[in-house]
């Protein structure tokens, strides 16, 4: 049991920790910085990008590795994936709007924005190189939890440094950079663990 237990263990906190897709990779920066002033806006935004990550994932992946590879057109790949991530994200935008209206108009600009987050397309591209779809959704998970984290953890500070005394030329956006920072650093750190 425990043969099993400690990889998908491992592979969930490198791909959320060790490897964070926006600390790490530089995916998702527009929502990282632009919803993380609130944390329900925060905690929507991680909802809905976690949510269409793994659910683009379960789709790309099959497309690719049953129509696009062995038709010779894995060039499509961007292409399509984008098509069906712009689907996925009209539908929860749908869905949100019905059931939670306080939830979408905190979102504002920034629901439609995910349908070309560079974190969902990075993600469902990466995963194609996965050896199974299991790995694949896997990874996904991963990366939408370290998503998710980095976004509330944020958020949180964020909230904290709005009540602080900054100096004026750092109030706002240097001063979020400059946490973003700290936290990347932070996180690289556990890298060498």
């Amino acid at each position: 049991m425990s043969q099993i237990i400690v990889p998908v263990l491992l592979a969930l906190v490198t791909s959320a920790i060790i490897n964070n897709a926006v600390l790490m990779q530089f995916l998702g920066i527009c929502p990282f910085l632009g919803v993380s002033k609130k944390m329900d806006s925060s905690i929507g935004m991680s909802a809905a990008v976690v949510f269409i990550m793994i659910i683009s994932s379960a789709i790309t992946y099959p497309i690719y590795k049953f129509i696009l590879e062995p038709a010779n057109i894995g060039f499509m790949s961007t292409l399509t994936f984008i098509l069906v991530i712009a689907t996925l994200t009209q539908f929860v935008e749908l869905i949100i709007k019905k059931t939670s209206k306080g939830l979408y108009k905190s979102l504002g600009i920034y629901l439609p924005l995910i349908a070309t987050n560079c974190i969902i397309l990075g993600v469902v591209e990466e995963n194609i190189k996965a050896s199974s779809f299991g790995t694949a959704m896997l990874l996904t998970l991963g990366t939408g939890l370290g998503f998710a984290l980095i976004m509330i953890l944020f958020s949180s500070i964020i909230m904290h440094l709005e009540t602080s005394n900054i100096p004026k030329p750092f109030k706002g956006v240097p001063i979020a950079l400059i946490t973003a920072g700290l936290l990347a650093l932070a996180f690289s750190g556990f890298g060498y663990l």
